[in-house]
């Protein structure tokens, strides 16, 4: 009996005590028999090992004083909800035969995570055997397995389909995030509720999801990444907002890169009040060099600092990371432009300064700023090329 066998996903273990002496056959026969017709035609037993969803049924039992006890397996390929219908049918059972029975779960294994413990148990044996033969790293590798298998959880959620991380659907916190490879990235790293937006406009999925659980926006820290923050922002109720660094996508960041960004996430209003606060180029008044624009092009991506005299001459060239150390040591800074983030210390010594503007890669959070200096980003001086 039974349609073309199916993975089962659990195995579910059940115990019975039954008053009076029963075979295997009177078992088997009170759990078909007095389930039928309980659950509709779509979960009867009968049907569901027809169709291959619920496999052979095993009993054990031992007779011993005029009562029986045992247990009876279940491989079930169905999902977590129908077979906790299943067993809730099975508990309901008060007869086998003339006797009284008591039917009760024992246990539900999870047949899927018992083959990945098998899976990571016996990879960790093949790489200590190509350890002893090589020198390979264990740990890397593993740490490579463990990514494959968690990136494999990907999901397909709501009417469009995005790609999403199985915790998407039980978390209060969503994480969304651009596309179908952020998701697989941020799943290697142990993050189950993200969700993307794969694609130009922001899906109705997307839009529903806000209303009902805390959203952090997880953008790449580029153009592209803040045009779509900026539409997301309008039709979505986003509550966190979190970048990637300068130049960097999301779906190339380090496990510590992300925890980094996430640690840093702002609230949203917050986000729109510094938005708001930031210049245009039209309305800057101080005055920028002619080839301003060239200047910024020369910095993007590169990590390094310039520091400028008024009349746009260059007087050091440092790292992002020495910024600080050379602004203390030089006395007539006008500007500065730096492949990093214009952060609340840079702005204090730049007032200490008398330091005219600040061109950087991003801007960090802003309590406070002389209102002689001008902070921009490189996208505001190269959106208007």
């Amino acid at each position: 009996m039974g349609g073309a066998p199916v993975t089962a996903k659990y195995n579910v273990i059940m115990g019975f005590e039954v008053d009076g002496v029963v075979e295997k056959p009177d078992i088997i026969g009170a759990i078909f028999g007095q389930t039928e017709g309980l659950l509709g035609e779509e979960l009867d037993l009968r049907e569901l090992q027809r169709t291959g969803r619920i496999s052979r049924i095993e009993v054990k039992i031992n007779s011993e004083g005029g009562k029986t006890t045992g247990e009876i397996i279940i491989p079930s390929s169905l999902d977590k909800a129908e077979t906790a219908l299943i067993v809730a049918a099975i508990e309901v059972i008060d007869k086998v035969g003339p006797c009284s029975a008591k039917f009760y779960l024992k246990s539900i294994e999870d047949l899927r995570e018992k083959k990945r413990e098998q899976i990571i148990e016996r990879a960790k044996e093949i790489l200590n055997k190509w350890k002893k033969e090589s020198n390979i790293d264990t740990q890397e590798l593993l740490d490579k397995i463990m990514s494959e298998i968690r990136a494999s959880e990907i999901i397909k959620f709501g009417e469009e389909g995005l790609p999403a991380g199985p915790g998407v659907t039980k978390d209060d916190t969503i994480i969304i995030v651009e596309g179908r490879a952020d998701v697989i990235n941020l799943l290697k790293h142990g993050y189950k509720n993200v969700i993307a937006i794969e694609g130009a406009s922001i899906p109705k999925t997307i839009i529903e999801l806000s209303k009902k659980k805390n959203t952090i926006a997880f953008v790449d820290g580029d153009r592209a990444g803040e045009l779509i923050l900026k539409e997301l922002l309008q039709v979505a109720d986003i509550d966190y907002i979190a970048q990637a660094p300068p130049g960097k996508e999301v779906e190339e960041l380090t496990a510590k890169e992300i925890a980094k960004c996430l640690s840093n996430m702002i609230p949203a209003k917050e986000y729109l009040e510094l938005q708001m606060k930031r210049p245009s180029i039209e309305k800057v008044k101080v005055a920028l060099p002619e080839n301003i624009i060239e200047k910024v092009k020369e910095h993007v991506g590169t990590l390094k600092a310039s520091l400028y005299d008024e009349k746009g001459e260059k007087i050091k060239e440092t790292s992002v990371r020495d910024l600080i150390n050379e602004m203390q040591q030089q006395n007539k800074i006008y500007g500065i432009i730096f492949d990093g983030v214009v952060t609340q210390r840079i702005v204090d010594l730049a007032g200490e300064k008398d330091v005219k503007y600040i061109i950087g890669a991003r801007v960090g959070s802003i309590i406070r700023r002389p209102p002689t200096l001008t902070i921009l980003t490189f996208d505001d001086i190269l959106a208007t090329t």
